[in-house]
């Protein structure tokens, strides 16, 4: 059970924590370049919890790459036991975020018709999106660590 797939010090963990990065970043990338994300709340949390995606997956990224280039095992029940609380709030803070952004985004832009900025509109999708996909490999990393946990 120590070797399970996207476990902490692995490969595949390191590959799991720069994927959750990249779409965290590409998320608040896209919207940031906006000129009216600021005006919407569900958009502002939406860049805060992408931001604490960020750090968290960086933070662990570099603890992945530091075991992996030192041979050192990171399944230590404590550790362990802190990434699964890391990447449970993470997750939800990510899924809540994404969910409500994605809420207004149909609402706003599509519902109600006030999505005049066409490129502007395609950036705040491309926003959401890019958050679930975070979330989606951030639920997979919290699967892992709950699992290694019990395991334990």
């Amino acid at each position: 059970m120590n070797n399970l797939w996207g476990g902490p010090g692995s490969i595949l963990g390191l590959v799991l924590r720069m994927t959750q990065f990249t779409f965290a970043a590409g998320s608040i990338a896209s919207m940031a370049t906006t000129t009216n994300f600021f005006n919407l709340t569900a958009f502002c949390y939406l860049i805060a919890s992408m931001g604490l995606q960020i750090i968290w997956s960086f933070l662990l990224a570099l603890m992945d790459l530091f075991s992996l280039v030192r041979n050192q095992t990171l399944l230590n029940p404590v550790l362990v036991s802190l990434f699964v609380v890391g990447d449970w709030v993470t997750a939800t803070l990510s899924l809540a975020a994404a969910s409500a952004s994605a809420g207004i985004t149909v609402l706003y832009f599509h519902d109600l018709g006030h999505c005049h900025f066409g490129e502007e509109c395609q950036k705040y999708q491309i926003s959401v999106a890019l958050a679930f996909l975070s979330w989606f490999s951030t639920s997979i990393s919290s699967l892992v660590m709950f699992w290694l946990l019990a395991a334990r």
